[in-house]
Order: structure tokens, then C-alpha cells, then sequence
């Protein structure tokens, strides 16, 4: 894809988890306006997505594979830990990042969902798409590579098992995988620590762990490389290819034992950074694009695609004027496109609702309401691993990047109502549980700390509870 098209090199996620970053993808709006703040609560299933419009206008649509943007998903656990997250405390939510070895040395369906949904994907190309004189639009979403879920944890488990077979591992030059640079714990900014924390990561890592996991999770992209490789196979044989646009991205990254974390929620690049590429007829071949771009920028360009008019309400801007033989000019994409891209995060494993600024040179971080958590700016030309916070080194860059960003999003505002929705929240699935709450709280995925100290903890949501309400009263 990347020799025969466009292929999109600061592409970012708007909220790296799940259902928040998939809602945005869907309408291209961005998080604080759909208000998709953790992996439960993500559009209405009613909601006007790209692919409605554009059925609307004779498109054939099909959809396959994992959806994930609208409410109701993954479990209690996730959402009493978004929930709470605001509480004084401090408690393992993840199982210990690890990797685990298929038994079967030449297996090469290891991810079966997802290769079921690649078949289903084919058979209908095969079936339908090419006996159609409609245009068609399909979407296949694929799980991998996300890590696979880790039992051990408990009865609402995390996904911390990075999973393979020998037969893709084998694809991945080992001795190439560099080992992370990682802070001192002791430095760590306060929410990157709550991060490291709640996730689990705050142990010791020998380098072969670290350097395993690393390949285990190279090995799980070459998987689903070979996926989208039989997709692109079934157009060409059916004579689809040159007349069919495919996109390929991602919801988010996954960090890898970056800055001592694995899995995503988190603004450094390897969580917020997702791949972009476009090719088929009338994209430009083997061109990369520099400029910021966002999932946002998704619904525009499938609009653009075919021809519809644009809402004018969307957060995102069409990618063909950077992507189309007919702009062959990126200076005149910037003018188009704004030189920045805004992700925000609301959900679990971080304890501040977080928004980032991404410019062309600069990654400006703000947390909660700009007061009490202290901001993160990164210059990602000399500092590509992002080691060395500069905000208080250049205050007029920070000031002038924040200006900007609430220029674009009243972040105080937006995310005092997250908290607002934090509490009531979770005071009525509190009441739904009735007497038994001490029992169920007890025996989330943070059991193994929680049950040391049931009681402290308990005292501390109270405390939070309480706290919040005199707030509010006063």
C-alpha cells in the first residue's frame, strides 16, 4: 500500500481507547462532542455515520469484524475504574504484561475471529461486490493487533497476553528491536506514574522480557499485514482492484513497554500514533504526507470519495486534496487542513481527563483544568521518545500552545462535566447493586490490591463521594 499510494505519516488517533477513538472515526466529531468518555459510552446506535450517508446515496454497505462505536461495551470493571479514577488511590487494574507461544509452531491462523471475518470479508467481495452495479463500501475491523485477554486476573480480566506462533515470530528481526529508554520512577510525570501503576508495570522487566513482548507484538502486525494482504489478493483477482479505493488504519497504537506501559490511553506515540494509508484510482503512488492528520479526517474523505456534500458541522477535513493526482501540491493541502490535530482521553488507567495539541514541531499535553496538573511539551524533531518534558523550559511556547487548544476546546469546562459524569455514574450503578456493592467492588480486576484493604478503599470513594457533593453545594 505504501508504494502504490499515499501514505499518511503524523496520523493520530482523537482518543487513543477503543469506542471513544471509533465513535469519533464514525462521525467525525470530535470526543468532548459526542461524549464518548470511556470505552461504555460511545454513540447512539442510531446514530448518522459516513456509511449511512453513503448508502443513502446508492452505496452498497457491508460491515464485518469489530465494530465498537457505540454504548454498551467491554466490562464492569473497565467502567468502575473510568468511573473512579478520580479517587485517592492507587490499585492494579491489569494483569502483568506477558507473551505466550501457540503450541503449534506453523500455525498461521493464531487470531481466528479475525481471520473468520477476513473470509466472511472475501466471500462477500467475491459474491456480491463484484456482481453489483452499485459501488460498493465495505469495513472489515480486525481485534489484532490488540493484546489477547489475560484470565488470570479475575472474572472482568484485562487483555495483557501479547500471543503468537512461531511461524509469524519468525518474520520479525529480533535483533532490531530496540530496547525503550525508560524515566526513573521517582521522575515519572504524576499520571504517567497512575498509568504505569494500574497497569502493572511498575515491577522489575528484565531486557528479554521487555525485548519479547516487543516481538511478540511485531509478529501480531505481520498477522494482520497478511489479512489486509488477502483482501487487496481477492480485488486484484477479481478485477476490483483498479477501481477500488482501500483505506487502512487504526482505533489507536499500542505502547509496548514504551515509557513503562503497555496497552494504549496514553498520548505518547506509540498509543496516540495510528497507521493512514489510501490507495486505488486517482491516489497518488509512493507519496508520504508530513502534515498532522486525525481519525476525524476519515468521514470527509469517505464522503469526498463519493462525491457527496459535506456536512458542515465535522470536526475532521477531507484527505483527498493531500492524497488525489489532481492536488499534487501538499503546500496546498495545509491550507486546507489545520496545522494540528487535537486527542483527548477520559477513561481508565489515567487518573486526569487529558488533552493533547500535536503541531508540525511541537506535542502539547494539558491534564484536568490546566491548574493542578502540571502540562507536557515535547519538540518530537529532537526528542522523537519523548524523555524530556520542556514545558516549563519554554513557557512561551506552552502558554501560546495552550491559548491555542482552548481556542479549539474549553478543556476546564469539558472536563469538569467528565467528572460530574464520573460520580453520577457511578452512584447509580452503586445503587443497583444494593447490599451486595462491598462484595462486587471487592472482586474487580483490582482484587488482589483491593481485598488487602477492602475497607480503606471503600473509605476512600466515600471520601470522593462526599467531597464532590460539598463541591457542588458550596
Amino acid at each position: 500500500m505504501k508504494a502504490h499510494g499515499t501514505s499518511f505519516l503524523n496520523a493520530y488517533t482523537n482518543s487513543p481507547i477503543c469506542c471513544p477513538s471509533r465513535a469519533a472515526m464514525w462521525s467525525g466529531l470530535f470526543t468532548h462532542l459526542t461524549e464518548s468518555w470511556n470505552n461504555f459510552k460511545g454513540l447512539d446506535p442510531n446514530y448518522t455515520t459516513w456509511m449511512d450517508v453513503m448508502e443513502k446515496h446508492g452505496y452498497r454497505t457491508q460491515k464485518f469484524g469489530k465494530l465498537d462505536y457505540t454504548s454498551g461495551h467491554h466490562s464492569i470493571s473497565n467502567r468502575v475504574e473510568a468511573w473512579t479514577r478520580d479517587v485517592a488511590f492507587l490499585l492494579r487494574q491489569e494483569s502483568r504484561p506477558m507473551v505466550n507461544l501457540a503450541p503449534k509452531k506453523t500455525k498461521v491462523r493464531v487470531m481466528q475471529v479475525d481471520w473468520k471475518n477476513t473470509d466472511r470479508a472475501v466471500n462477500w467481495l467475491r459474491k456480491e461486490a463484484s456482481n453489483s452495479t452499485q459501488p460498493f463500501v465495505l469495513y472489515l475491523g480486525l481485534n489484532l493487533p490488540h493484546p489477547y485477554p489475560s484470565p488470570s486476573s479475575g472474572e472482568n480480566f484485562g487483555s495483557s497476553t501479547f500471543h503468537t506462533s512461531r511461524y509469524w515470530l519468525k518474520k520479525v528481526s529480533y535483533d532490531a528491536i530496540k530496547i525503550p529508554k525508560w524515566s526513573p520512577l521517582s521522575e515519572m510525570h504524576p499520571v504517567d506514574y497512575y498509568s504505569s501503576y494500574t497497569k502493572n508495570c511498575t515491577g522489575k522487566f528484565t531486557e528479554k522480557e521487555i525485548k519479547n513482548i516487543r516481538a511478540f507484538y511485531y509478529a501480531m502486525c505481520a498477522e494482520t499485514d497478511a489479512m489486509l494482504g488477502e483482501i487487496i489478493l481477492a480485488l486484484r483477482q477479481l478485477g476490483l482492484l483498479q477501481k477500488t479505493i482501500v483505506i487502512y488504519t487504526s482505533d489507536h497504537g499500542e505502547l509496548a513497554m514504551e515509557h513503562r506501559q503497555f496497552y494504549k490511553m496514553s498520548m505518547y506515540e506509540a498509543s496516540s500514533h495510528v497507521p493512514l494509508l489510501i490507495m486505488g484510482p486517482g491516489i497518488q503512488a509512493n507519496l508520504q504526507v508530513s502534515s498532522v492528520v486525525s481519525l476525524v479526517d476519515i468521514y470527509p474523505t469517505m464522503l469526498d470519495i463519493a462525491g457527496i456534500p459535506l456536512p458542515q458541522n465535522l470536526s475532521g477535513y477531507s484527505l483527498l486534496p493531500s492524497s488525489s493526482e489532481m492536488f499534487k501540491n501538499e503546500q496546498k493541502f495545509k491550507n486546507l487542513h489545520p496545522p494540528w490535530i487535537l486527542s483527548e482521553f477520559h477513561g481508565c488507567n489515567v487518573n486526569a481527563s487529558t488533552y493533547m495539541l500535536r503541531t508540525n514541531q511541537w506535542k502539547y499535553i494539558a491534564y484536568s483544568d490546566g491548574a493542578s496538573v502540571l502540562p507536557q511539551l515535547f519538540d518530537l524533531s529532537s526528542d522523537p521518545d519523548e524523555l524530556t518534558n520542556i514545558a516549563a523550559k519554554f513557557p512561551e511556547v506552552t502558554s501560546s500552545l495552550d491559548q491555542k487548544l482552548r481556542s479549539i476546546i474549553n478543556y476546564p469546562k469539558v472536563s469538569a462535566s467528565v467528572h460530574q459524569y464520573n460520580k453520577e455514574q457511578f452512584i447509580k450503578w452503586k445503587q443497583s447493586i444494593g447490599q451486595n456493592y462491598s462484595n462486587v467492588i471487592a472482586n474487580l480486576r483490582w482484587h488482589q490490591d483491593w481485598l488487602k484493604k477492602p475497607k480503606k478503599y471503600e473509605n476512600a470513594i466515600d471520601q470522593w463521594l462526599k467531597s464532590h457533593s460539598d463541591a457542588k453545594t458550596i
